[in-house]
């Protein structure tokens, strides 16, 4: 071998050397993010419309709330609201904490939690197992209120004033919406910009604001779906009510909806939701929770509405691993088809 070549292969061995390593530094939030966008096989709508399912349950700890936590987290380290070593605090029904409890650990945050009894004993498991701290305010009989949205609501801000702490304050944090714009970006991609309708559930609301603008500014014929429990119809103009889908409905209209949000809402019960969920696991494999399943019910209402060759996105927000016990629990589930 010639010098010259010997010193091109040297140089070009170093480069490979140096790309490893750098790729070897990254960590496990540079895993968050371009999920897979799968089509359902079995659970369609009669006219033949097919159904797209964003896996959010690819993240880290499973959730499509690794994205926001992050969003979060980087924009007050950008702008000095949080600083190193600094606490943060948060009320949440589980899977933000627990997104949070994931990024605080790898950046070195203390991290305190307002959370409830309400919520999947494996959400609140996850957030101390991360080094969360928990506060945990009882519920009524293990269901979704306004007034305990409330409760966790004042007990955060309560800590936050007391220990200095970054609140994070999801319900009316807008630095989440810049996640959920490039998970809008991820969608039109892999849609290639074939896309009629998006279904989403409403928490925030930051996720159908921030998916939904980005999709309206491609194509603003595409229409909007929020879902919301039946049980708890705010947005729809009725009355709060207790529900059992985690993460959604929180009894009042929360500060980020916006009446121009949706073209269209869809309301679905506790039951509805749970029953889709398990025919996801048991018809495509896919196992999520009650959030998910109100989003699938949603999307096939959607799909038949705009008839044959639509497309309609929605998203599989976590993963039913998050909520063992709560399907576990429900003898009716033991029956085998």
């Amino acid at each position: 071998m010639c010098i010259g070549t010997h010193d091109r292969f040297q140089q070009t061995a170093m480069k490979w050397w140096m790309d490893v390593m750098k790729e070897l530094q990254r960590n496990i939030l540079h895993c968050i993010g371009n999920t897979t966008l799968l089509a359902l096989r079995k659970i369609v709508p009669e006219n033949g419309s097919r159904i797209l399912l964003k896996l959010e349950s690819e993240n880290p700890t499973g959730s499509m709330k690794d994205r926001m936590a992050l969003a979060m987290i980087e924009a007050a380290e950008a702008d000095g609201r949080l600083t190193a070593n600094g606490p943060v605090v948060e009320y949440t029904g589980g899977s933000t904490g627990v997104s949070l409890a994931l990024i605080c650990a790898v950046k070195g945050y203390p991290l305190n939690i307002v959370t409830s009894d309400a919520f999947a004993r494996e959400k609140l498991d996850h957030m101390r197992i991360l080094g969360a701290r928990l506060q945990i305010v009882p519920s009524d009989g293990g269901r979704m209120t306004e007034k305990l949205t409330r409760d966790m609501i004042e007990a955060a801000r309560i800590i936050a004033v007391n220990s200095g702490a970054f609140w994070t304050d999801q319900m009316n944090n807008k630095d989440q919406k810049a996640a959920y714009r490039n998970m809008a970006e991820e969608i039109w991609i892999q849609t290639d910009g074939q896309i009629d309708g998006f279904v989403q559930s409403v928490g925030t609301a930051a996720s159908l604001r921030g998916i939904g603008e980005v999709l309206r500014c491609h194509n603003e014929q595409i229409r909007i779906v929020a879902v919301e429990p039946s049980e708890s119809p705010v947005l729809s103009g009725g009355q709060p009510g207790a529900h059992k889908i985690d993460g959604v409905g929180a009894g009042f209209v929360v500060p980020l909806w916006r009446e121009d949000t949706a073209d269209q809402i869809e309301c679905v019960s506790t039951e509805e939701a749970m029953a889709m969920a398990m025919r996801l696991a048991r018809e495509e494999g896919l196992f999520a929770g009650t959030s998910t399943g109100g989003n699938v019910v949603a999307a096939l209402r959607l799909a038949e509405q705009l008839g044959p060759g639509a497309t309609v996105v929605t998203v599989m927000c976590d993963t039913g691993m998050k909520y063992l016990r709560i399907f576990g629990a429900d003898p009716s589930l033991d029956h085998r088809n």
